[in-house]
């Protein structure tokens, strides 16, 4: 380590260039989102534009803050921010507000603070912290317990507001947990159970008529599973084990085949219901649960090829599209901008996403590698799935687009993530294996 002459020596200027370039096409989406004659002002501080703007100062004065601090502040304070979020989220199931059927916020005056988008942060620094340790290596089973128990504590509270949105973000921690070792077949499986649970629910619609009898796609299923399962027995029948290891996968894919409809029905709320359903083409309700898809794809397919132009969309003018400015803030962009702005916009997520993995595989600390794959996680995961959501690809669970989305406290959350890793990658060369 040694002490720099300033705080911008060594950082990496193309980071710090594409979060400047993402925070103004934000900003600019949300004015056009919220603009009207009578609230023209980009300071207007009635309108979210007005807002933003004073956010993104904030969040300026957080990231040269960040550069300020010596590189070894957030390794060193790792698990007690880690204590401080997890502080803050109990709190906030307390003494928390509730808005729009969650209990995610702390409200001052006008003033409103979301816990759950700061504790990313910090599960990240104590993840990272965690596995750079030698002691605590990965391929032990007390390692893994500490490692599974940082990310699904925070999960856990986020859950119990409820932010279903929120606390699927923490899935992207496993791309870090895959690169410390994490067996493959805990992805294999994962997207096995999600085909079972997508295939559950869309064989219950169907039915089929043979003869005399009724077949239900569920029992189709079951029937189809059954014969596969024992071709493959026989196909593996000379392996060691084979027997075992069919039976007991078969009788857990079974089960969970067959426990799809209590968890739908009775863990999930009906609006997550409703818009899987919708998500699905189980059902079609263009003016309920599918409302605002619907309206979003309208927006983004009229903008056509280069777009109507900038505070020319209709869609976004006449507010048919709710949550304009936060969930679907991707949607004023296709239509002001079309696939020209899209693309660009896309372009430079991508970007920023390919060059935080790239650095982290370059670091030389072990701690920085891993947050900078935890920055990376976050970044891919919200980016998908806001984008899918507003394109009808992803169901609607209301996580923000990453420096675009209206918001401070996101934000200000992504300002930390992303600046914290820039601090720590401007060491890079200094750190001796």
């Amino acid at each position: 380590m040694r002490t720099k002459r300033n705080i911008f020596e060594d950082i990496d200027w193309i980071l710090v260039v594409l979060f400047l370039l993402l925070c103004a096409f934000g900003w600019s989406s949300i004015y056009a989102a919220t603009y009207d004659e009578m609230h023209q002002s980009i300071f207007d501080m009635s309108r979210n534009h007005g807002k933003q703007l004073l956010w993104i100062g904030l969040a300026l004065i957080i990231s040269l803050t960040i550069l300020l601090l010596d590189n070894r502040f957030f390794e060193t304070f790792a698990y007690p921010l880690y204590g401080i979020a997890m502080t803050l989220l109990l709190g906030v199931l307390i003494v928390g507000t509730e808005i729009k059927g969650a209990k995610s916020w702390f409200v001052f005056g006008g003033f409103s603070l979301q816990p759950s988008e700061f504790a990313k942060f910090a599960t990240a620094l104590a993840l990272s912290k965690l596995l750079s340790s030698s002691e605590n290596a990965f391929a032990k089973l007390s390692s893994k317990v500490k490692a599974i128990g940082i990310i699904l504590l925070p999960a856990l509270l986020i859950t119990l507001q409820p932010d279903v949105g929120s606390t699927l973000v923490y899935l992207s921690f496993l791309i870090v947990l895959y690169r410390v070792g994490l067996n493959q077949w805990i992805f294999i499986l994962g997207f096995i159970a999600i085909i079972v649970f997508v295939t559950a629910l869309v064989l219950k619609q169907y039915e089929w008529e043979i003869g005399s009898w009724l077949l239900s796609g569920k029992i189709a299923f079951m029937i189809s599973f059954t014969l596969l399962a024992a071709g493959v027995y026989y196909l593996l029948r000379k392996v060691r084990g084979a027997l075992l290891v069919t039976a007991i996968s078969y009788v857990g894919i079974i089960g969970y085949f067959l426990s799809v409809d209590y968890v739908f029905d009775h863990v999930l709320k009906p609006h997550h219901q409703n818009r899987i359903n919708e998500l699905l083409g189980i059902v079609s309700d263009p003016t309920g649960a599918g409302y605002n898809v619907h309206q979003s794809m309208i927006a983004i397919g009229s903008g056509g090829f280069s777009g109507k132009g900038f505070l020319q969309g209709t869609q976004t003018k006449f507010n048919f599209v709710p949550e304009q400015s936060t969930d679907f803030i991707f949607c004023t962009v296709g239509e002001e901008w079309g696939f020209l702005g899209t693309f660009v916009v896309i372009c430079l997520f991508m970007a920023l996403i390919i060059r935080i993995a790239w650095l982290a595989d370059q670091q030389r600390s072990t701690f920085t590698q891993l947050y900078g794959y935890s920055v990376a996680g976050i970044f891919f995961l919200h980016f998908i799935i806001n984008i899918g959501m507003t394109i009808g690809l992803a169901p609607v669970i209301g996580i923000p687009l990453p420096f675009f989305s209206y918001g401070g406290s996101s934000l200000w959350a992504f300002t930390l993530l992303l600046f914290t890793f820039i601090k720590l990658d401007s060491e890079r060369k200094y750190v001796l294996r």
